[in-house]
C-alpha cells in the first residue's frame, strides 16, 4: 500500500485558501441578509462542517496506520534460536512457552514451559529461584538439574524492550569414562607398537576374562595375531614352572619366561573402589629380548616405557636397583602430594619420618631379588593421618628399570574402618546406657510410688504435702532422664502412629516461639504432596523441640544473648530416584519425608560433627547441659526407622551459615489392615471393669513388689506375692486360681518370660502383664506370647491400678 506524501508549503497554503473563502462566505451573508443571528448560524454551520469532514479524513488513514503495525514473525526467532545440543526456550510475563527450538521439545516437550519442567524436586526448586532471579535482577545465573536419565546447566536472562520475556537454555552434561577408550588402543596401533617392543598386553575384566589384547598376545597365546580374545580366561592362557616362572600355556617352557605386571584401573586422586572390583590391565614383559627390544641400549628403554605408563589414570613410578626415583606420572604425583614439585631422589622421600626405613628396605629387597610383587602399608607426608597402601613390582630386563610403584588410594576404606569402630562404640554405650536406665528405673518406681501413697495421707496444706511433691516432681524429672538413655539406646516404648510432619510442627509451634525468645525467628516451608510416615508423635516433637534448642543456644552463644537469628524447619518430598541420585551407602532406596532444621549459629566445627551424636559430648559450660540431646535425636529417629546428618549450611559467598540437621522417615503405606480399621470406625465403648480378682504379682525388687501390692490392693484386687518365677510357678501349681500375673521381665533363676511358659502349660488362657524399664517392641520381638501385656517401668499406683483394670477387662470382654 503506498501512502502520498505532500509538501508542507503547499498544504500552508490550502489552508489560508480555505480560510480566506470561508471568511468571504461569511461576510457575503452578513451584507445580503443584515442579520447577525443569520450570519452566526451560517458560520457554526461551517465550522460543524469542517469537524466531520476533518474526522472522515482521520478515519480514511486509520487502516494504513494499523498496517503500519506488524505483527511479530515467531518463525524467525525459532530459527535464530535453533542450536545443535542446546534446549532454547522463550517465556512470557505469564510464564507461557511463547517458542522453543527442537533440542527442547525433545528433552522437556512442548507441554512444559519454564520453570515448570518434569525434573526432580529439587531441580524444580532451582528453576523457580532461577526465574525469579531473572525477572528481580535480568540474570538468575546458572543451576544444575536432573532428571531420571540425564543433567544440565540451566541459565535464564530477560530480554525484550519491555523486558518482558525470558530466555531459558539448557546445556546438557555429559560424563565421559577415561577408561572406556583403553581396549580400543590396546587391540589398536598402540598394542601393535607395544608388541614391536617386547611388550604384551591384555585388559582383563573382574571376572577374570579378557576384554581386549594386543596382536602379538594373540599370536602368542593361540598362534592367531587376528584371533578374538575377548571373553577367554586370562588366566588359562598362561602356566608357571617349578620355579614359578610364567610362560604362555601354548608355548610352554620352550618359550621365553615373563614377566607379568598387573596393574588395576583406578584413579587414586577420587573416591575409589576396590582394586578387586576395577579392570586389570595385564602387562607381560619378555625377559630374553635382544636387541631393539627391552632389553637392550638402556637409553632407549625407560622413555618407551614412560611413555606408556604416562597415559595410564592410576599412580606408577619406577625406580632403579639403588632405590632411585626414575620416573613417575602425573596420577602417581598426585596421589603422593609431589605435585607440582620436582620428582624427590628416593620414594623415602614422601612419607614420614618413621615409615622411612620399611619403605627404602622394601624398595630395596624388591629391586636386588627375584621378580615378585607385594604391597607395604605407608603413611604419606602430606596426609601422615591416613595410611595408604603402595605397591611393588620388581621387574627385570628394563635397562634401568627396575621396580614398578603403584600408589593405591586406601581412603575409602579407612573411612569405612572408622564407621565401624564408631557404631561398635555407639553399640557398647548404648547397651550399658539401656541397661543402667533399667536398674535406675526400678529405685524410680519405688520411690515414685511411695510418695503416690504418701500423697493419699496427706492433703494440700500440710507440712509435708509441699515436700512430698518436690520428691515426686524430682523423680519425674529422673524418670526423664531415663527415658532420655533408653531413646538413646532405642529401647525406650514408642506409640507409633501414622501421621505428617508439618502437623506435628504445628502442634509445637507456639512452644518453639517461647523457647526460642523474641530475637529469634522461627520460618517454615513445606512441600506439597508430603507423604505419611508412621512414628511416635511425642517423641518426634521431642525431637524437634531439642534441635530448636540446640539452635537457639548456638546463635546466642556466638552472637549472644541478644543477637538475631533465624530458624527454619522445612519438610521435603524425596522420591526412590532423588536417592538414588544421593549414592548413599546408608540409606536404602524408597520414598522419604524429610525434616530440615537449619539455623544462623555460624556451624559445627568441622572436627565435631563426627562426634555431635555421641552420648554425654557437649560443647556447654560445666552444669550447662547434659550432652544427651543430640543422641536422644538419634535414638528416636533410628528407633523409628529413619536415618539423620548433620553439616553445615552455606551462604552465597561460601561462608558457613549455621548447622543443618537432615531427617529422613521413611514414607508409610497403609496395610489393608489399617484401611479397614480406619473404614469400620471407632469401636464401641466396653463396658468399666468393676474391680476386684486375684492377681500373682513376681518381682525380684523388694521395693518395687511392696509399692506393686499396696497399689493394688487398695483398688480392691486380692495380691500373692512371688520374689522370682519359680516361687511364682510354685504359687500357681498350689492351687492358685489367679486372673492375672504381673511379672517382672528380668529375674534371677527363671525370669518372666520362662516363668510365663511354663504357667501357660497349665494355663494356657491366663494373661500375662510384664512390668520392664526396656522398649515394649524390642520386649515382644525376644518373647512372642500371646496375652502378653506391657506397663513401662517407672509407674505411678494410679497407673498401674488402670492398667492392670484395663488388661482384665479386654480379657472379660
Amino acid at each position: 500500500m503506498s501512502i502520498e506524501v505532500r509538501d508542507p508549503s503547499r498544504r500552508l497554503l490550502d489552508t489560508v485558501a480555505v480560510a480566506a473563502a470561508v471568511l468571504a462566505s461569511i461576510g457575503l451573508i452578513q451584507f445580503v441578509t443584515s442579520s447577525t443571528q443569520v450570519t452566526m448560524a451560517f458560520a457554526c454551520g461551517l465550522v460543524v462542517l469542517g469537524l466531520i469532514a476533518f474526522s472522515a479524513g482521520r478515519r480514511s488513514h486509520a487502516p494504513a496506520a494499523r498496517e503500519e503495525t506488524a505483527v511479530p514473525d515467531w518463525s524467525v526467532t525459532v530459527a535464530a534460536i535453533e542450536q545443535p545440543g542446546v534446549a532454547v526456550a522463550i517465556t512470557d510475563r505469564a510464564n507461557r512457552l511463547v517458542c522453543a527450538n527442537a533440542a527442547y521439545e525433545l528433552w522437556f516437550g512442548s507441554a512444559f514451559a519454564p520453570p515448570r519442567v518434569p525434573v526432580d524436586g529439587a531441580s524444580a526448586d532451582q528453576l523457580n529461584r532461577l526465574a525469579r532471579a531473572a525477572w528481580r535482577e535480568g540474570d538468575g545465573g546458572t543451576a544444575t538439574i536432573a532428571d531420571e536419565n540425564r543433567s544440565w546447566v540451566a541459565a535464564a536472562v530477560r530480554a525484550g524492550r519491555a523486558g518482558d520475556h525470558l530466555i531459558w537454555r539448557f546445556a546438557p552434561i555429559d560424563r565421559s569414562d577415561p577408561l572406556g577408550g583403553v581396549g580400543k588402543h590396546i587391540a589398536g596401533l598402540f598394542g601393535r607398537v607395544l608388541s614391536a617392543g617386547g611388550m604384551e598386553v591384555a585388559l582383563v575384566g573382574p571376572d577374570g576374562a579378557i576384554r581386549a589384547a594386543n596382536e602379538g598376545f594373540a599370536r602368542r597365546a593361540s598362534g592367531d595375531p587376528s584371533a578374538s580374545m575377548a571373553g577367554q580366561d586370562f588366566v588359562n592362557l598362561l602356566r608357571t614352572d617349578e620355579r614359578d616362572r610364567i610362560y604362555f600355556a601354548r608355548e610352554g617352557v620352550k618359550g621365553t619366561p615373563q614377566t607379568l605386571v598387573h596393574l588395576p584401573l583406578i584413579d587414586p586422586t577420587q573416591d575409589g573402589r576396590n582394586p578387586d572390583e576395577a579392570p586389570q590391565l595385564m602387562l607381560l614383559l619378555d625377559s630374553s629380548v635382544g636387541m631393539g627390544g627391552w632389553g637392550s641400549d638402556a637409553s632407549g628403554q625407560t622413555p618407551q616405557l614412560e611413555a606408556l605408563l604416562e597415559q595410564l589414570p592410576l599412580g606408577l613410578a619406577m625406580t632403579d636397583r639403588d632405590g632411585r626415583l626414575l620416573f613417575a606420572n602425573p596420577a602417581f604425583c598426585r596421589a603422593s602430594g609431589c605435585e607440582g614439585r620436582a620428582l624427590p631422589p628416593y620414594p623415602s622421600d614422601l612419607v614420614v619420618r618413621q615409615d622411612k626405613t620399611a619403605m627404602a628396605d622394601a624398595v630395596r629387597r624388591f629391586g636386588q631379588g627375584p621378580a615378585s610383587s607385594g604391597d607395604i602399608a605407608i603413611r604419606l607426608r602430606n596426609e601422615p593421618e591416613e595410611p595408604v597402601s603402595l605397591g611393588l613390582a620388581g621387574v627385570r630386563g628394563l635397562g634401568e628399570a627396575a621396580v614398578l610403584l603403584s600408589l593405591a588410594d586406601t581412603t575409602e576404606e579407612t573411612r569405612l574402618k572408622r564407621q565401624v569402630a564408631q557404631a561398635s562404640k555407639m553399640q557398647a554405650v548404648g547397651q550399658l546406657a539401656g541397661g543402667v536406665a533399667h536398674d535406675f528405673n526400678n529405685v524410680l518406681t519405688a520411690i515414685i510410688g511411695y510418695c503416690d501413697l504418701m500423697l493419699l495421707r496427706h492433703t494440700p496444706g500440710d507440712s509435708d504435702y509441699d515436700d512430698i511433691q518436690q520428691i515426686k516432681a524430682n523423680s519425674n524429672r529422673a524418670a526423664s532422664l531415663t527415658r532420655q538413655l533408653l531413646a538413646f539406646s532405642r529401647q525406650q516404648t514408642l506409640q507409633p502412629a501414622v501421621l505428617q510432619l508439618p502437623d506435628v510442627i504445628t502442634e509445637v509451634g507456639q512452644l518453639l516461639k517461647r523457647l526460642l525468645g523474641a530475637k529469634i525467628t522461627l520460618r517454615t516451608h513445606h512441600d506439597r504432596e508430603l507423604g505419611a510416615v508412621r512414628a511416635d508423635p511425642r517423641q518426634l516433637e521431642q525431637v524437634i523441640i531439642n534441635l530448636a534448642v540446640n539452635a537457639r543456644d548456638a546463635i546466642q552463644s556466638k552472637f549472644g544473648e541478644h543477637a538475631q537469628g533465624t530458624l527454619t524447619f522445612s519438610t521435603r518430598r524425596v522420591a526412590a530416584r532423588d536417592i538414588g541420585r544421593l549414592e548413599s551407602e546408608i540409606i536404602p532406596t524408597g520414598d522419604y519425608t524429610a525434616l530440615i532444621a537449619e539455623d544462623t549459629g555460624g556451624g559445627i566445627p568441622p572436627e565435631l560433627l563426627s562426634k555431635i551424636f555421641e552420648p554425654f559430648f557437649t560443647t556447654k559450660e560445666l552444669g550447662k547441659g547434659t550432652g544427651l540431646g543430640l543422641s536422644t535425636v538419634y535414638g528416636i529417629v533410628k528407633q523409628s526407622g529413619g536415618f539423620i546428618f548433620a553439616d553445615n549450611a552455606q551462604n552465597p559467598d561460601g561462608t558457613i551459615k549455621g548447622a543443618r540437621f537432615t531427617i529422613y522417615l521413611p514414607v508409610h503405606h497403609a496395610t489393608e489392615e489399617e484401611l479397614r480399621a480406619a473404614a469400620a470406625g471407632p469401636e464401641e465403648a466396653v463396658r468399666q471393669w468393676s474391680g476386684g480378682g486375684r492377681i500373682l504379682l513376681v518381682e525380684d525388687e523388694d521395693m518395687v513388689r511392696a509399692v506393686a501390692e499396696r497399689a493394688l490392693t487398695r483398688h480392691g484386687y486380692t495380691v500373692v506375692t512371688a520374689s522370682d518365677g519359680e516361687e511364682g510357678v510354685a504359687a500357681m501349681r498350689d492351687g492358685g486360681d489367679f486372673d492375672l500375673v504381673v511379672s517382672d521381665v528380668v529375674m534371677p533363676t527363671m525370669d518372666g518370660p520362662a516363668m510365663a511358659r511354663e504357667i501357660r502349660q497349665e494355663r494356657p488362657s491366663m494373661p500375662v502383664l510384664f512390668m520392664s524399664g526396656y522398649a515394649e517392641e524390642q520386649l515382644r520381638r525376644e518373647i512372642n506370647i500371646e496375652k502378653m501385656h506391657f506397663i513401662a517401668k517407672p509407674f505411678g499406683v494410679q497407673q498401674i491400678a488402670d492398667k492392670v483394670a484395663e488388661v482384665l477387662r479386654a480379657e472379660r470382654r
